[in-house]
Parts: structure tokens; sequence; C-alpha cells
């Protein structure tokens, strides 16, 4: 017997096709007019060797080999439901009991189920929460930097991550969109929370067909589609700030700035001025001070600052740009042209981030209330910036400045994750290994014997999202999706909520987690107080069982005439519509930032050289700026023992590419086996070659699972080709604390050995007697 069953991941909506209790394939779902490969990967996903199983410990735990102890090489032993529950209880009640609640990290970071109820870092947190309070982070590796700084500047993060000006007003009103960083359809492939329709290439298509002019500053010009008919003007990694700072300079020069809007609504220009005229400081930040920074001519920098100031213009940059050394600086000055030319709130105008960095950034939409679980309120309120974990084990009760804030690290025991995959989002994952060992216990909730449950203590086996109910819903897309269960759970495999409940009842508080409600009770309660939310709005919605029926729900689109274009109200009127800024105004000097005395981020948008990047001393050894990015093929780390992300991998590695210049002065060839390889650490990949990247520059994707060649030793070479292993973990400044995972510099040669077996798409050492 077949079934059909409608479904939704982040990366699209689909139904799952069932037969004998089995997901034998998937279909697109009718409605998307651009549907993608990656949902053909569910049935290996399900089914996959890696699935965990049961519940598991790690030997060495349970013989008392904890804090201290590497992990990663050890076996693990099989245990009951019932035991791993009462393991967890009894180690959180003590620790707690001993070092306190703080003394528990619970960020649990990662992109989970595109669920929302079955979302397992808000089912964990919610635990944690209820259960007296834990340590958590705040922001996101992907744009935790910009998080930090744009709302000093714009006084909003909806810039950022919200309703940004939609690409109707975009298409109908500005003639040219200047791309930092390019807009790369493979991005628009997932979207967080799922998507009934993938609107990127769709807009970037009406854009192209209505004559949009593109100007891509990438090193790579694959980051735009080709039939927008970009130009390309390649960039050093890194020095995009320099470029911006220079066409700031042209337009000065030619007295081309929008004086009525630096005066009314802006604060700092005169401090800003004289740091881009060379008054401040004596270095004029002229074209021809750039060109040997970036490698772009000054004419052309020239050129593009004229082309700006005389056409209506709408100004981007893709989160990529801002996880790097001073990360903070592009995005500001990004801002600052945007308002030095007078573009922010002219219809379809100004400046926003990420439009080629996620599924459905600036689609038109209608705002609607989101569906989602309750938030938590975490009792200690202690958190810590996201990309700051190995700092956190490595230097208990240190302090470290944030945003303005001096914190302390705690004091960590136990680490529990949900949902997430630190092994693949954090850098220098050889350096985080060593800080792993500072953990008494370190606790995973996983569907997988991926890197962090080989590192982990006890695994717990949690469902994939095919083996429950939900509903899946994104603040970037006009559907909610129901997600019906396909088949019953894989081996001993449950629900995160139903673990959890568990394990708050031996702790005494279940009835207090669950709310007495179990997965149907909750999705109704979860869709009623939505439908009262919209109701609220004049949004008109059906009742749960109709939805339920029909699959999906979808709200109208916004009409002709209706074009959305951010900071319209302030443009028109800055008094009346103030920005939420310290001075209401955008701030091209922040005072509050200045306040804080921090070098590595003054009051006011600067170029600081990069502390790795192709202008430092160490690209004599290591002469290749290596960025790493999101692939086509998974999302993250998700999917990659599917068949999607295997079709792309050369000799089982995951593939690198260079310029065949760069690869042709080392003597090798489209399809050798490389070791890419610095100081931190080395892997494997396999190459590919691209005469559109930059000389000098490599790219390899993330996601890869870290696959050392030895186990639980640090510096052991990644056979299968996880970057991480090569970027700096250090924050891009005190101000944001993001990740600096594009500033890396590599060395890049030819493996002779002996090809060694990717191995982490099956089980790690089990041992065969249940404890």
């Amino acid at each position: 017997m077949t079934e059909i069953k409608p479904h939704a991941a982040h990366w699209g909506s689909f139904e799952a096709v069932v037969r004998d209790g089995r997901v034998v394939g998937v279909q697109p779902f009718d409605r998307d007019p651009f549907p993608g490969s990656l949902i053909e990967a569910m049935p290996d996903i399900v089914h996959a060797p890696s699935r965990v199983d049961r519940p598991y410990v790690r030997k060495g735990w349970l013989e008392g080999r904890r804090r201290g102890a590497l992990r990663g090489g050890d076996a693990f032993v099989p245990v009951s439901w019932d035991r791993a529950v009462r393991l967890v209880a009894e180690e959180t009640r003590r620790v707690r009991a001993e070092h306190g609640p703080t003394s528990i990290f619970g960020g649990s970071y990662g992109w989970s189920s595109a669920g929302r109820f079955h979302h397992a870092r808000s089912q964990l947190q919610r635990f944690l929460g209820l259960g007296g309070g834990y340590t958590g982070q705040i922001n996101a590796y992907s744009y935790a930097a910009a998080q930090a700084l744009l709302p000093h500047v714009l006084g909003t993060n909806e810039v950022l991550l919200g309703r940004t000006t939609d690409w109707a007003a975009i298409i109908r009103y500005s003639k040219v969109m200047l791309c930092l960083g390019g807009l790369p359809l493979r991005n628009g492939l997932v979207t967080s929370g799922a998507s009934g329709a993938h609107a990127n290439e769709m807009n970037l298509r009406a854009a192209a067909a209505a004559g949009l002019r593109f100007v891509q500053v990438s090193p790579n010009r694959a980051d735009v589609p080709d039939w927008c008919n970009a130009e390309w003007i390649p960039i050093r990694p890194g020095t995009d700030t320099a470029l911006l700072l220079a066409m700031a300079q042209a337009i000065v020069a030619a007295g081309r700035e929008d004086r009525d809007f630096l005066a009314t609504r802006c604060t700092g220009w005169d401090r800003l001025r004289a740091y881009v005229t060379g008054e401040s400081d004596g270095i004029a930040k002229t074209p021809e001070w750039a060109e040997p920074i970036t490698t772009i001519p000054a004419a052309t920098i020239r050129r593009l600052a004229t082309e700006l100031a005389d056409q209506p213009a709408m100004l981007t940059a893709t989160w990529s740009l801002q996880r790097a050394d001073y990360g903070e600086q592009p995005y500001w000055m990004l801002a600052a042209l945007a308002a030095i030319l007078g573009k922010i709130g002219r219809p379809g105008e100004g400046v926003a981030y990420g439009y080629g960095s996620v599924g459905g950034m600036g689609h038109p939409r209608r705002e609607i209330p989101s569906f989602s679980m309750p938030g938590t309120r975490n009792p200690t309120g202690a958190f810590i910036p996201v990309a700051r974990v190995t700092d956190m084990l490595e230097k208990p009760g240190e302090t470290y400045d944030f945003n303005g804030r001096e914190q302390r690290y705690p004091d960590t025991r136990i680490i529990w994750w949900a949902g997430g995959n630190p092994f693949h989002h954090h850098q220098d994952l050889n350096r985080m290994l060593r800080a792993w060992a500072n953990a008494e216990t370190i606790i995973a909730q996983d569907q997988h014997w991926n890197a962090l449950a080989r590192h982990a203590d006890i695994v717990l086996p949690a469902t994939t999202t095919l083996e429950r109910n939900d509903i899946a819903s994104s603040g970037r897309d006009r559907f909610l999706r129901a997600m019906h269960k396909a088949i019953d759970p894989v081996g001993q495999a449950r629900n995160d909520h139903d673990m959890l409940a568990d394990i708050a009842e031996e702790l005494g508080f279940r009835d207090r987690f669950t709310e007495q409600r179990n997965e149907e009770a909750w999705l109704r309660h979860l869709f009623e107080q939505w439908r009262q939310n919209c109701a609220r709005t004049g949004v008109d919605t059906p009742d749960f069982d109709s939805f339920w029926a029909k699959g999906y729900w979808e709200a109208d689109a916004p009409a002709r005439g209706e074009e959305y274009t951010q900071f319209a109200d302030f443009a028109a009127d800055p008094e009346e519509h103030p920005l939420d800024t310290a001075t209401g105004k955008v701030e091209l000097f922040s005072p509050t930032i200045a306040s804080f005395g921090y070098d590595d981020a003054p009051g006011h948008p600067v170029w600081i050289e990069p502390r790795e990047w192709l202008g430092a001393k160490q690209a004599e050894r290591f002469p290749l700026h290596l960025l790493s990015y999101q692939p086509a093929t998974r999302l993250h780390g998700q999917l990659d023992p599917g068949r999607v992300a295997a079709t792309n991998k050369i000799a089982g590695r995951e593939p690198i590419t260079l310029n065949p210049d760069d690869a042709a002065e080392r003597g090798l060839n489209p399809g050798d086996i490389v070791r890419v390889f610095n100081d931190r650490g080395a892997c494997l990949g396999g190459l590919r070659t691209d005469p559109g990247l930059m000389r000098g520059v490599a790219m390899m994707a993330t996601g890869a699972w870290f696959d050392p060649l030895e186990p639980g030793v640090p510096g052991s070479l990644c056979v299968h080709g996880n970057p991480n292993v090569l970027t700096p973990d250090i924050g891009t400044s005190r101000l944001g604390q993001g990740p600096s995972a594009q500033s890396c510099l590599v060395q890049v040669e030819k493996w002779t050995e002996a090809l060694p077996p990717v191995r982490v798409h099956l089980p790690p050492r089990i041992e065969d007697t249940a404890a």
C-alpha cells in the first residue's frame, strides 16, 4: 500500500511517498515554482545507516573518565531508555546542586526542525528554563556581528532578518543593485521554517527581465547567475570596507553627497566625513588609496560611485561578508554609503542585507503573525555570544567584552545539545575538541551519529520530522504547512518533547513542562492561538481540521501598488517616524559605540587591516584565502549522508575550488585529492577549477561531517573535508563577537598517500553487551 503524506523541511515543502513503513520517495509541493533537489535526500536520511537506533553512553564516561577526557575515540554502550533518563536526571540534579544552573550550557544552536512544535532548541530550553535555568547563547553564527551593530546604526535588525524592501519595489523603482558578495541562488534553496514556494530565483529572474542592472563585487563570478548579466568586479576578500570608503570619498570629492539627508536624517556625518577625506588621520580614503588594498582599479571605483549617485539604487551585502575579521565595518559602511547618497527610504532604494543569503528575503508578503512554540524565560538570564563556545570552555570565570558589557564566562560542567551540531557550526575544531574535554558530561539529542553524537557522553536518539506530526511556518513565506507523520520511529527513536517530559518527571516538573498536553493537543492549542492572533490583524484562517486535511494554508499576496520600502516613513518624516537608535537618526558616528572604548570597533566605520588576509605576512606561507560557504547539496551538515550530497563529492571528499592558474602552479589537476592545511589543522578535498574565481582564493563548502583520521586526537587530518578544522576561532570584534571564519589563509598540495576511508556515515564502535 502506498501513502502520500504532506510534509515540509527547511529545504522545501513536499509529499512523502510511503510504502510498507518506509519512505521510498518524495513529490514536490505543486505550488512551488522552483522546487529544489534537496528533498530527494529525505528517504536516505530517514533510513541512513548513521541513524542512532537507541540510547547510548560513552564507555569511558561510565568508567569515570569525564572532565579532562578527550572525546571521539571511545566505544559506546547501549542502555535502556529508563536508564538513560535516570542518568541524565541524576547528572542534571547533581550539577545544579554542586555548581549552580549556569554550569549547564544549553545553547543548542542549529536549524533543528522546520516544525515549530518539535523544534528541538525550543523544547530543550523550555525544559532547562522550567527546571531552574541554564547558560544560553545569543545571536546567530550567520550574522552575529550584524545583530550587535545594526540596532546602533539603523535602530533595527529588520534590515537583516525581517521585512526588508521587497523585490517588487526594487524592480519598479531601482535601476542598479550593488551586490557585495553576490546573490548566490544556492542559498535560496533553504528557509528556516520551510517554504511553500522557493521565491529567490523567481524574483531575481523578474528583476533581470525588468532591466535591473546588477553590479557584483565578489571574488567569485558564479555568485550571481549568468542570466542576470551582472558586471563582475573581483575584490580581494576582506577588503569591502576599503572599497566603500573610497566610493564615499569619490562622492564627496565630486560634491554628490545628499546634504539635506545627511543634515536632517543622520548624525555624525562630520566625524565620518573627516575620516573619509583624511582630515582626521591624514589619509584620504581615495580610490587610489583603495586600489592596492582591494585590487580594484581606482577608475572602476570612481565610476561605480558616480553610477550609484546618478541612478535609483539598492545596496546589499551577503551575510557572509560580516563573518570575517572586523565584520561589523563593511556593514556599517554600506549603510553609511546609502545615507551619503540619500537612498535610504526612497521607493525601492536604500540598503538591506541578505537578499542572496537565505530563501524568501525580500519576497513580497503581508505581515502575518508567526506560528511558534511560546518562549520560556531563563531564570538565570545567563548567556554567551553564540560563537564563543570554546572561549567559554577554556576560560571559566574570566571576563570578556561584548556590545558594551563586561561579562564573565560560566564554569561549564554539562553541555546539552539538541537539534544542532557545533562540530559543523564552530571554527577551529581542533581547538574546540581540546576545550570540549573540560566538560564533565555532554548530552546529545540527535538522529544521527554525526560528530556531535560521537563526541558526546550520553546520546539520546531523536525522531526525524517524518516520524512525528508538526506544523511548519516561516516569516519569509506565505504558506503554513502541515507536516503529517509518515512512518513510525526508526529503532527506539523518540520525540524530543517526550524524552524531555520523562526526564522532567524524574526531576519533578513533568506537568509544568507538558502542560498536560500530548502532541495533538499542543498542535491544536498552538494553531488556535495563531488563528486568534491572525483574526486580530484581519486575516481569515481555517479551523485546524480543515487545515490539517488540506495540508497547507496560503496567505494572500500583496497587490500592485502595495510595494514595500523599508524606512519610507522615516525618510518622509524623521520627526514623526524616528529610528529606534539613540538619536532617532541614522548614526554614521555612534556615541554609544564610541563610549565602549573598543579599538577594534570605534565610533564610526573604519578600515582596519584584517588579522588574516592576502595582504598579511602569513600569506607568504599560506597564499590562498579560503572562503567557506553554504553548499547547494545540503543544509549546513544536514543531508550529508544523502544521495544529493554524495553526487557532488570527489572520491567521497568535499570539493575545493581553485583558479586554474593556482592549480597549475601547484601541479594539480581537476579530480585530484588535495590536502588543505594551515597551522590550525588540515583536511582532504577533491579539486575543481573555475576561471571565474579570483587568483589567490579557494572555496570550500561547509557541512561535510567532521571525520578525523585518528578520532579523539586534536590535530588529526579530517579525511572528509570539513573546512572548520582550518578556520580561525576569534571574535569579529569586542562589539559583535561574531565568528571570523571568512578570514582564513591556507595552502593546498596534492595528496600522494593511500586514500583513507570516510567512516563518519557509519556508527562508531559499539560494545556488544547492553548495560
